[in-house]
């Protein structure tokens, strides 16, 4: 019997010949990151009593949740960080200004690999499955060990399979495939569970839409997710990278606990929403009546990359944000500013009305740069709506695809992009 990708990454990492769902192992760590809660992994790493981390070249910080700094708290948090970076020697640490939200910085610096084991102290740690990585999210204590041996205990997950085919229909994406997924299996269909995601419409994604569905794979409980090895993530690789690729993938007679099968175009007939306050509480979006938004929100380690800022530049160009609406867009790296800039997507959306918040996590932490009031709702591209979430635990949060948002920030109110020049010209010609 053959062995899944989780399973055969953590049996090299554990010096195994091969392992089985439920196992448990010793694996070595390739990769380790964490944000501004590196503080508290500072602290119990400490306790420990540890003079030096394992390996300073195999930590990465990066300061993305509050930044710029929006507290005097928050603030000093930083400046511990960064002092305990410069002692220990850490190379990989991305200030403000410097990186953007960490699960973009580390792909697009080369410092995730197909067949690594990567572990972060953020749930969507996820997200890196795209890259063929064994990468989970643990807390700031596991963390701390981490730092002092390089090493972790894992249970080996059993492994869901879901495989896509057909042609996705206009205005459906790779974040409505994956919402109509979590809406199918539950929040804790995939409790602590591996997911491969896999298929001919998967295959045809960019890397870009491939974090979509590895990142939000964590909504409904993976421990890691993983999309394909192949040309198109490998193609992405080798110019951020010297170091050697290798291409990994399931046995043929892999053993899965489940396989699930969809049709792309004939399951997925119009985008989808996440209503509050659940990520499993998705709708078609037709079926939600008229729902006024106040404010809308493009971006995250969900959907603030490239392709997701021009497809709302293209929704927007030439129209403008509805007057009830604030529409906030946050590149999810300096790199993706930067290009998205020197592409004119920025001037569109400015153009139109938007604020441009710097490439962090922003209002989706719900500490700053646009949180909500009691009463509010808003329409956003994130990856969670529980309550509270974004600010008042009287506000609304939906979930929806980058097209939605900038369509629903031009009508205020929750809308299809299909439908967003039909209906602007009839708005004109009742004026």
């Amino acid at each position: 019997m053959g062995m899944t990708l989780a399973e055969k990454i953590l049996a090299r990492a554990s010096g195994r010949e091969r392992v089985s769902p439920d196992q448990i192992v010793v694996a070595r760590v390739d990769l380790a990151m964490s944000h501004e809660n590196a503080d508290l992994v500072r602290k119990s790493f400490l306790e420990i009593g540890v003079a030096r981390v394992w390996d300073p070249s195999k930590i990465v910080i990066i300061f993305d949740h509050r930044i710029p700094a929006e507290s005097e708290k928050t603030a000093t948090t930083h400046k511990a960080v960064r002092e305990f970076v410069a002692a220990q020697g850490i190379a990989h640490f991305y200030d403000v200004g410097r990186g953007g939200i960490c699960h973009q910085v580390l792909p697009e610096n080369g410092l995730v690999r197909p067949g690594m084991v990567m572990v972060g102290t953020d749930s969507h740690t996820t997200t890196h499955g795209a890259f063929g990585t064994f990468a989970t999210g643990i807390g700031a204590t596991e963390m701390a060990g981490v730092w002092a041996e390089g090493r972790l205990w894992f249970k080996v997950p059993s492994t869901l399979r879901i495989e896509v085919e057909g042609e996705f229909r206009p205005w459906v994406s790779a974040k409505d495939l994956i919402l109509y997924i979590i809406g199918m299996l539950g929040a804790d269909g995939a409790d602590y569970r591996a997911v491969e995601f896999d298929g001919p419409a998967i295959r045809r994604m960019t890397v870009a839409s491939r974090m979509v569905l590895t990142n939000l794979a964590m909504e409904m409980g993976a421990k890691v997710a993983f999309t394909p090895v192949d040309g198109v993530l490998l193609e992405y690789l080798r110019p951020r990278t010297a170091e050697p690729l290798e291409t990994i993938s399931a046995d043929s007679d892999a053993a899965y606990e489940r396989v699930i099968r969809i049709d792309a175009g004939e399951d997925l007939w119009e985008p989808q929403v996440a209503c509050p306050h659940s990520v499993d509480h998705v709708k078609p979006l037709s079926t939600l009546g008229e729902v006024a938004v106040h404010q809308a929100v493009l971006g995250s380690c969900t959907n603030g990359r490239l392709e997701d800022l021009e497809v709302a530049a293209r929704i927007l160009s030439g129209r403008t944000v509805h007057p009830r609406t604030r529409l906030l867009v946050i590149p999810a790296s300096q790199q993706i500013y930067r290009e998205a800039m020197h592409l004119g997507y920025l001037e569109t959306l400015v153009a139109a009305g938007a604020v441009i918040n710097p490439p962090g996590c922003g209002p989706c932490v719900g500490v700053h740069q646009g949180i909500l009031a009691a009463g509010e709702t808003c329409i956003s591209s994130t990856n969670r709506n529980f309550l509270g979430r974004m600010g008042s635990k009287d506000s609304l949060v939906y979930l929806a695809s980058p097209a939605v948002v900038a369509a629903s920030a031009v009508l205020g109110k929750i809308a299809d992009p299909g439908a967003i020049v039909e209906e602007s010209e009839l708005c004109l010609m009742e004026v």
